[in-house]
């Protein structure tokens, strides 16, 4: 629970420096494998998490290899790719107001 408050956070202090409200978190890599952590992750921070590739990192590999040898045009042909290549699973927000009170006590053990 306190990752996924955590991302919450760290969510929160983005959004100031970027000055605009990111609407979806795409989770990749082993812990999309824990459904509790994208459950969690998806109800602290008030988004919908997309979940996957778990293998992120190697798919990333390929697809700059790829593209460094021309057989993928660009970055975005490459996302969509990998978009139609993984199953992702997208989670969302539960209980809201549950997470708002731990969120709360949270942010005060940060500054204790």
């Amino acid at each position: 629970m306190s990752l996924a408050l955590k991302y919450r956070w760290v969510l929160e202090k983005l959004e100031g420096i970027l000055g605009k409200k990111l609407p979806v978190i795409h989770m990749v890599g082993g812990g999309t494998q824990n459904e509790f952590l994208c459950r969690f992750t998806a109800s602290a921070t008030g988004r919908p998490v997309v979940a996957g590739p778990v293998e992120a990192t190697a798919a990333g590999s390929l697809l700059v290899q790829a593209m460094a040898m021309g057989a993928v045009a660009s970055l975005a042909e490459g996302r969509e790719i990998v978009r139609r290549s993984f199953a992702l699973k997208t989670y969302e927000a539960e209980k809201a107001g549950e997470w708002e009170d731990k969120y709360g006590e949270f942010v005060k053990l940060l500054a204790w």
